[in-house]
């Protein structure tokens, strides 16, 4: 017997808004019992867990141990403004002259994740 992952929970302290923000970025949708106010709020990922946001009181205070690393369907470099524009902010820059490596934002309450090349943006790379 194996377990399987069910879930990648996220505390937060605004379960809803966190919610909207990563089903804004990956186009997924909300759970459709899910409601603004909601302690806890699920995306509904077409593969894979479930990203499940979890209201808690207290604040982030350090870095994440683990993070999302996502594979945009655009350019990474598109990809990182359309998350800037939906409220994410830039942490770190790992972006290389050859166009490999990859960009650090936050989402709006602080949790880092990566933004990875696409595979359009690997296929100049490969040899």
């Amino acid at each position: 017997m194996v377990s399987v992952v069910q879930n990648v929970a996220i505390d937060c302290a605004d379960a809803y808004a966190l919610a909207r923000f990563w089903s804004s970025a990956t186009g997924c949708p909300l759970h459709p019992e899910d409601r603004p106010g909601d302690r806890e709020v699920q995306v509904m990922l077409s593969e894979g867990p479930v990203l499940y946001f979890n209201q808690v009181p207290e604040a982030k205070t350090v870095k994440n141990r683990i993070h999302l690393c996502l594979r945009p369907g655009t350019s990474r470099d598109q990809e990182v403004d359309r998350l800037l524009g939906l409220g994410a902010t830039f942490v770190a820059d790992h972006r290389n002259p050859d166009g490999s490596g990859w960009a650090i934002l936050a989402d709006p309450e602080g949790n880092e994740f990566c933004v990875l090349r696409s595979e359009s943006d690997r296929a100049p790379v490969r040899s």
